[in-house]
């Protein structure tokens, strides 16, 4: 038997390094041709994505998922949920609403159909602002036909609108009012688990933090909360009554009755919506199809055998139109949503280096004459507030006119962030206010205890290590915290009082953590105008003298997608790419791995407890006072 020479270690080496060398070759090779393949099938793919829109076209919205100001996914994420049918999702207010104005001068629009089964909702102000764009669409005429198999109230105010509404037979829809209820862990946390929360805040109102130190809302928070509450609910109220032409005072009495008049229906929701004439008619969705077959132009191909055009198909179209380059000057708008975190944050949170570069960027750049701050947002750290809110000042000083406009909420921290604005607009039920600071300390001595855990040691002097919170915290140091938060408190107020030219006394007694309703925060001076967005920029632009709506264009300043995310957006939303994607396991996994893990309260609690340099406490601008 021969057996083969064995090769000296110099000859492997040089084997081994051709083997890595050519692997490596195959590799990048096989990787190029997969990026050429998918480049390929994507632009065959992508031909054709959007049909042409043909007149007596009925627009039929049907948004999937929670109502936002800015997608907190990036392009190729979403792209990436659509192919694979995801339902959920996020729909923009902005698009929503743009597609509406659109639609109400389109003559290609015949009419609108409203299903809104699976959209969201956020706050009412945002959901009024919809609404409005609603009923201006039905005001010019065109008819707004809503179709809903199951709605809450908040779905129905923008249904309300409609010019007909039909409910299933076998669906439902209650008005019920509006409720704010928290968990409380103080039991939890402190007997059970030996977790000591200390809590340090100025204002009796400021609320944010007491279940953490609280087994059930104190009085001021309920006070303070009922307050708001009612002035948004009968102004709800108030909507609905206007757009069904029915009495305010009746529906609300129908709630306080409500467990009557279900039974006098024997149980029948539908048949109950039908009775007090907050729906038009019981009609399943074939029947409601087959009227808008009747009543436009019928398409086999389509789904419900009407000619359509569905929102995103809508949207594609206008995008297309607006794809020239634009010389107008500029009215830039800038989304600050979401809790108010340091550093840079993704969309969904406002980052205090983040959103300040988006600023900066609007004042640098020479086509902007004005900017709006569009703020939603429950506040958050003080010092990322003040780095967003010294970029407004810089704003002002470079000539560029800022309004702010505020959401649903701009409370706390998102408050402290639109108090320099040239004018803040807030819808009625805007929810705001909330000028108050708060910093958390959790100490784990006795939880450290019941597993048999210690802690010990020495220090240079006896404020060495006084802020370790294994350790008990001594009341000199609470001393310590007291004070940096009553100065947060201080700077708060004082820079109201500056930006809003009030006496700081006038000021602290509107402040105190107080949270207001919109309207309530007008009467009080802390807003200077009741409007949405589309007033806002109104304003930006006419103090920035550009003239009409048609002289300027409006532009959101929003973090650039990069050519990766641009390029398997297009792929995936191509007929192949989706069609590849739909039956991909990898795909799918892709995709849940993308998903949030954590709830937005523990991520709060971990933040708000997260040391920072140089100071004993994280001061705190932030308001849980979202409905």
């Amino acid at each position: 038997m021969n057996v083969p020479a064995r090769r000296g270690p110099i000859a492997r080496f040089f084997i081994g390094l051709w083997d890595a060398m050519n692997f490596t070759r195959r590799l990048i090779l096989n990787l190029l041709f997969f990026a050429l393949l998918i480049l390929f099938l994507s632009i065959l793919g992508s031909g054709q994505r959007t049909k042409p829109l043909l007149d007596r076209s009925t627009l039929v919205i049907a948004p999937q998922g929670a109502l936002v100001e800015q997608y907190s996914s990036d392009p190729a994420t979403r792209a990436l949920s659509r192919a694979l049918g995801e339902r959920g999702g996020e729909v923009q207010q902005r698009d929503l609403m743009r597609a509406l104005e659109s639609a109400r001068t389109d003559k290609r629009i015949e009419r609108v159909v409203l299903r809104l089964d699976e959209l969201q909702p956020t706050g009412m102000a945002s959901l009024r602002e919809v609404a409005d764009a609603i009923a201006r669409v039905k005001a010019s005429g065109k008819q707004v036909v809503v179709f809903s198999e199951m709605m809450d109230q908040k779905q129905y105010l923008l249904a309300a609108q409609g010019s007909e509404v039909y409910l299933d037979p076998m669906g439902g829809m209650v008005l019920e009012g509006l409720g704010r209820y928290r968990t409380y862990y103080r039991q939890a946390l402190q007997d059970k688990l030996g977790v000591d929360v200390h809590l340090f805040k100025v204002g009796e109102y400021k609320s944010a933090a007491e279940p953490y130190v609280l087994d059930a809302a104190s009085p001021e928070a309920k006070e303070a909360d009922l307050y708001w509450m009612n002035d948004v609910w009968q102004r709800y109220l108030a909507d609905v009554a206007k757009a069904r032409k029915l009495d305010a005072a009746q529906l609300a009495q129908g709630i306080e009755q409500l467990p009557e008049g279900i039974a006098a229906v024997q149980g029948d929701l539908a048949k109950y919506a039908l009775q007090a004439k907050l729906v038009d008619g019981l009609k399943t969705r074939e029947q409601v199809d087959d009227l808008l077959k009747e009543r436009g132009i019928a398409d086999d191909d389509a789904d419900g055998g009407f000619r359509q055009v569905s929102l995103d198909e809508y949207l594609n179209h206008l995008d297309t139109a607006l794809q020239a380059v634009d010389p107008r000057p500029q009215v830039a708008v800038v989304v600050a949503e979401g809790e108010i975190a340091g550093g840079e944050q993704p969309p969904g949170r406002v980052g205090g280096i983040t959103t300040a570069e988006l600023l900066r960027e609007a004042r640098d750049d020479e086509k902007v004459k004005a900017v709006v701050l569009r703020v939603d947002s429950p506040g958050g750290e003080v010092f990322a507030s003040e780095q967003i809110r010294r970029e407004i000042v810089e704003l002002k000083k470079a000539g560029k006119p800022v309004a702010v406009s505020m959401g649903d909420l701009a409370a706390s921290g998102g408050y402290w962030i639109s108090m320099n604005a040239d004018r803040i607009y807030a819808d009625a039920s805007t929810i705001t206010g909330s000028i108050g600071i708060f910093g958390l300390i959790p100490t784990l001595p006795r939880a450290l205890d019941k597993i048999g855990v210690h802690s010990d040691g020495v220090g240079t002097t006896r404020f060495a290590g006084a802020f370790d919170i294994t350790r008990p915290l001594q009341p000199e140091v609470g001393q310590v915290i007291q004070s940096v938060i009553d100065k947060g408190y201080r700077d708060f107020t004082g820079r109201v009082a500056d930006a809003r030219r009030k006496p700081v006394e006038q000021v602290d007694e509107i402040a105190r953590g107080r949270v207001w309703s919109g309207a309530q925060a007008k009467e009080r001076g802390l807003v200077d105008e009741l409007g949405g967005l589309q007033q806002a920029v109104d304003f930006a632009a006419t103090r920035a003298k550009l003239g009409k709506s048609g002289d300027y264009q409006v532009r959101y300043v929003e973090k650039t997608a990069t050519p990766f995310e641009r390029f398997f957006a297009g792929f995936a939303e191509s007929r192949i790419g989706g069609a590849w994607l739909s039956h991909s396991d990898i795909a799918q996994r892709l995709l849940a791995k993308a998903s949030p893990q954590a709830a937005n309260d523990l991520r709060f609690l971990e933040g708000a407890i997260t040391p920072t340099r140089g100071v004993p406490v994280k001061a705190l601008a932030h308001c849980f006072c979202g409905l």
